[in-house]
């Protein structure tokens, strides 16, 4: 559904069809479960990020603490 059509649904909801009513709902429900997947998966991404930085910093601090 392209955005121009999501809004006008939006702004005139009371004179819409049970039909687009009905499948713009269904395309929002999907888009937000698309988002919140990527969410997830940005989240878990992160994560690894962090803790494989961890490490390696914690390995140059040790390494650096002498000098």
């Amino acid at each position: 559904m392209n955005n121009e059509k999501l809004l006008d649904i939006i702004k005139n909801v009371q004179n819409k069809s049970n039909k687009d009513l009905i499948d713009t709902r269904q395309f929002l429900y999907d888009e937000f479960e698309k988002t919140k997947e990527l969410i997830i998966d940005l989240t878990r991404h992160l994560d690894n990020v962090q803790d494989m930085y961890d490490v390696i910093n914690d390995e140059i601090g040790k390494r650096t603490k002498g000098i």
